[in-house]
């Protein structure tokens, strides 16, 4: 076997070709509506994490599955392209997964996504030692038994895992178990703690799962973080919003590099507020990652918005 080299982040997940449709105003059923611009570009949660973190100087690797097509071609020339690292398996006859991204006038997006199952990653497609020549694993939940034993296999090296999730994927819990640093979407910690709460809801997922850290992203409400100890809440930033797709997978990037750079938790959640606002500037999963020289800068001048109403009441309360 080739000895790898250790690189600073591993990321074993979803890549997708997104084709991107810019719309005046979302469809009403039954309509015809004229679109101004469609972008066929390369994107996925794990993949756009794990290219943006390149960018921005960290070593990387991306594990995953492609068809034999022309989108797999695209993707291949990105990761090359970015500098990426790649362990890919190759799906004979098989068309790479697609997403159709229709995005309204004010940036909102729908995703329409297809996806072979014969993409599907598994456990066996796997090699060891491509997950522990890494400083950090970050992984989805989506090919939820092979992010499981990778992230065991982390666990096992002493390797921090950081996930992204989004839906109640089967087996799901046993994957949370072996991460650290858990970043969903707002809905997930009510749905999988059984609780209207959500601060009551990332204080007991972090608690019974003994992540380092249960965080959830709320859009241009910001972050809300728990750490076992102390809720941490960092506002969104006010930019002129073009496409929001690929923000979060940004937002868990920037997240990612303030880890690898060992700052403090609250600086870390602002860089990664800053990036993903950032990427919403431009079309495309990848269109807005910008150097970091230009994320600090909207750090330093940049305006938030104004936090939910609920944010400083949950704030003042003392550490339970």
């Amino acid at each position: 076997m080739v000895n790898l080299s250790k690189v600073d982040l591993v990321g074993v997940g979803l890549n997708a070709t997104d084709t991107v449709i810019s719309l005046a105003n979302y469809p009403v059923q039954g309509s015809k509506v004229e679109f101004s611009t469609s972008d066929v570009l390369p994107g996925g949660q794990v993949a756009s994490t794990v290219v943006a973190c390149q960018q921005w100087g960290m070593s990387t690797r991306y594990v995953g599955s492609l068809g034999d097509d022309s989108a797999a071609r695209l993707h291949r020339r990105a990761f090359a392209e970015a500098g990426v690292e790649t362990q890919i398996i190759t799906v004979s006859e098989c068309a790479s997964r697609q997403s159709v991204i229709l995005v309204d006038g004010g940036g909102d997006r729908t995703v329409l996504w297809k996806k072979d199952v014969r993409l599907d990653l598994k456990p066996s497609d796997l090699d060891r030692e491509w997950i522990v020549n890494a400083r950090a694993l970050h992984v989805d939940g989506y090919d939820t038994a092979t992010a499981t034993v990778a992230a065991a296999w982390a666990r096992e090296a002493g390797i921090p895992v950081i996930a992204d999730l989004d839906e109640l994927y089967p087996g799901v819990e046993g994957l949370i178990e072996n991460v650290d640093y858990l970043i969903v979407n707002k809905d997930f910690p009510c749905r999988l703690m059984k609780e209207t709460d959500l601060e009551e809801a990332l204080r007991r997922m972090q608690r019974h799962y003994g992540c380092r850290l249960a965080a959830a992203t709320l859009g241009e409400d910001g972050v809300l973080a728990w750490d076992g100890k102390q809720l941490h809440y960092t506002p969104a930033y006010q930019v002129p919003v073009v496409d929001t797709t690929g923000a979060g997978d940004t937002f868990r990037a920037g997240f990612i590099y303030g880890l690898h750079r060992g700052w403090p938790l609250d600086r870390q959640l602002d860089f990664a507020c800053a990036a993903g606002a950032l990427n919403c500037m431009a079309v495309g999963a990848r269109g807005g990652i910008r150097a970091v020289e230009t994320v600090e800068k909207l750090m330093a001048t940049g305006t938030h918005y104004p936090a939910p109403r609920y944010v400083p009441m949950v704030m003042e309360k003392e550490v339970r």
